[in-house]
């Protein structure tokens, strides 16, 4: 472990830490039902007792969010490549997308329910309705605000749009587009469970309800927690892609931070 990283792990456990610390003490002194506010220590200990089935409810949930991650990713990716390289359909395409932001994706997991059914199609369809925006947003951003100079010097030494396209605007796209997979990823696991409240049979969020419904509570907390858990991994996997797509970045905060 090099000695950059440890502040960089420590200051999230110090403040894990506290807080679990304040949640403890607030159980203990307020004296509050375990059916309302279980205790930090409950929770652990449901976790443990009952990770067996916490790890099946959240493998289901876990395939949800990196299908929907992927899918919006990629329909996100090709929506912004088209966007920019066809102006007709921009012109066409980028007002509806704008609008469709002003319908709650949320609003159409009862119609997704309807539509592919209750299984895994329809959290699947939520999670990439609900990456696709950011992703498109972020990387059309990008392949547009690459550098006129870039453009103007391959056009000199004779560059089509294509090699244009593929050798500087998405080299030059990649921090923007690194930025989008980390919104992606921050909200795929939205995506997901809220397709199981609306309507499941397997995954995390319908453990949650299931437990709510029978006053589990510390139960509730245990899959709260192991979906927090899901969403960091994720988070921290598709942090090191951004990072491993654009290493200059890295090296220049690397250098203004010494």
């Amino acid at each position: 472990m090099t000695p950059a990283l440890l502040p960089r792990l420590l200051r999230p456990l110090l403040i894990l830490l506290g807080i679990t610390l304040a949640w403890q003490l607030i159980v203990w002194i307020t004296g509050v039902p375990r059916f309302i506010l279980p205790g930090p220590l409950a929770v652990g200990e449901t976790f443990l007792n009952q990770l067996p089935l916490l790890s099946r409810h959240a493998l289901v949930t876990g395939a949800e969010i990196l299908l929907g991650l992927l899918l919006g990713v990629l329909l996100g990716l090709l929506s912004a490549l088209s966007l920019v390289t066809w102006g007709s359909l921009r012109r066409w395409l980028l007002p509806l997308l704008v609008v469709s932001q002003a319908i709650p994706v949320f609003a159409l997991a009862p119609l997704l329910m309807l539509w592919l059914g209750y299984g895994m199609a329809s959290k699947v369809a939520m999670a990439t309705l609900i990456i696709y925006f950011p992703v498109t947003a972020a990387c059309f951003d990008g392949l547009r605000q690459t550098p006129t100079g870039y453009l103007q010097l391959a056009r000199t030494l004779g560059a089509g749009r294509r090699a244009q396209l593929l050798q500087i605007r998405l080299p030059a796209a990649l921090p923007a587009f690194g930025s989008g997979l980390r919104v992606a990823a921050s909200v795929a696991p939205i995506g997901a469970v809220v397709g199981e409240w609306v309507g499941s049979s397997t995954g995390l969020g319908y453990l949650m309800l299931n437990a709510n419904a029978r006053m589990q509570i510390d139960l509730l907390f245990a899959a709260l927690l192991m979906l927090a858990l899901l969403a960091v991994a994720l988070y921290f996997l598709v942090d090191a892609l951004a990072r491993r797509l654009t290493p200059w970045l890295s090296e220049t905060f690397n250098h203004d931070a010494q």
